[in-house]
């Protein structure tokens, strides 16, 4: 994923008590009681019929009683007479604008708090609530996110999104932003990292972004992580090599241990032996073989004797792998 570009922290919202100061306006408890809930303010989020089962109503009744109580809200922001929100989207706005107009929820609580669940879920309340701001839905394709509003709209950045997964998929191998922003169409880079940064579909590594399923921007397992940095160094290493490129790397998990690596080396047929703990990529032109194959097959080639340091060369170039 995008990570946000801010090096320093914003000024502190003190959600918990900008939420119970909106909360407050609602004038019945048992409004106040389907809100905290559905949005996760204090405890979990809860289902519609979690919700209908503890006040003693029903599913459709708790459905009509949010949607009632949340428009009532948001018309009242919109009036000016919610006292904090607008010193909330200002707040918001003005980091949005930092990076590309558009982030994930996560993020923003990682600029303004501590973002823990009750952080993320009172953000994306008291974002609902700014009539300057839209609110993507988390679903499969999406994360949970935050936009400015003059700069699109939730349809508008959701087909930029689509924009951007196409050129992806056109340039067919992890791209820079830069690239993929130009072949989608789309002039600002940083609003294309911004929105590509919301979408469950694309992943970013070194500088690198991709389809989710690509292993080079969105490494899985140890395997996927040990292809990475074979890919990215570009030549042979040593598996105590491999194991401290990927403890020194920006993968998410990098804890491994060296047996673990050679484990995996020695399972996956992408990567193939080509001396005595030294690994290359089976895509690079390397087949399996013993080292007599290759000095015969350099032999042959040369069509003449060779010496000694000669034929060490020569099978050193060979797109061969030496089996121990």
């Amino acid at each position: 994923m995008a990570e946000m570009t801010t090096t320093t922290k914003a000024a502190t919202l003190n959600t918990e008590q900008l939420v119970n100061d909106t909360l407050a306006t609602i004038d019945r408890e048992r409004e106040r009681e389907i809100v905290a809930r559905r949005f996760g303010l204090f405890e979990r989020k809860e289902t519609l019929e979690q919700i209908g089962e503890l006040l003693g109503i029903t599913r459709e009744r708790v459905r009509q009683l949010e949607k009632a109580v949340v428009t009532k809200l948001k018309a009242a922001a919109e009036q000016g007479s919610l006292e904090h929100i607008p010193a909330v989207q200002t707040a918001l706005t003005t980091e949005l604008s930092k990076v590309g107009g558009i982030a994930r929820i996560s993020e923003l609580s990682t600029t303004f708090g501590d973002n823990s669940r009750l952080e993320q879920a009172r953000l994306a309340f008291l974002s609902s609530l700014c009539p300057e701001l839209i609110v993507i839905d988390d679903d499969d394709n999406y994360y949970h996110s935050v936009g400015i509003r003059k700069n699109f709209d939730v349809t508008a950045a959701k087909a930029k999104v689509d924009k951007l997964i196409a050129a992806v998929k056109k340039l067919a191998e992890p791209k820079s932003i830069e690239d993929i922003a130009k072949t989608a169409g789309i002039t600002g880079v940083k609003e294309a990292a911004a929105l590509a940064s919301i979408s469950k579909q694309l992943a970013t590594l070194n500088g690198r972004w991709g389809l989710v399923k690509w292993p080079m921007v969105n490494p899985k397992n140890i395997r996927d992580k040990i292809y990475v940095i074979l890919k990215e160094q570009g030549k042979h290493l040593h598996f105590n090599e491999i194991a401290a490129a990927i403890k020194d790397s920006d993968f998410k998990r990098k804890d491994v241990t060296t047996q673990a690596i050679h484990n995996e080396l020695i399972k996956d047929k992408r990567f193939v032996l080509i001396g005595r703990g030294i690994y290359a990529l089976k895509e690079w032109g390397y087949e399996k073989g013993t080292v007599a194959d290759i000095i015969s097959e350099v032999l042959k080639k040369a069509g003449e004797p060779l010496h000694r340091d000669e034929i060490v060369k020569r099978v050193a170039k060979a797109t061969y792998a030496l089996t121990e």
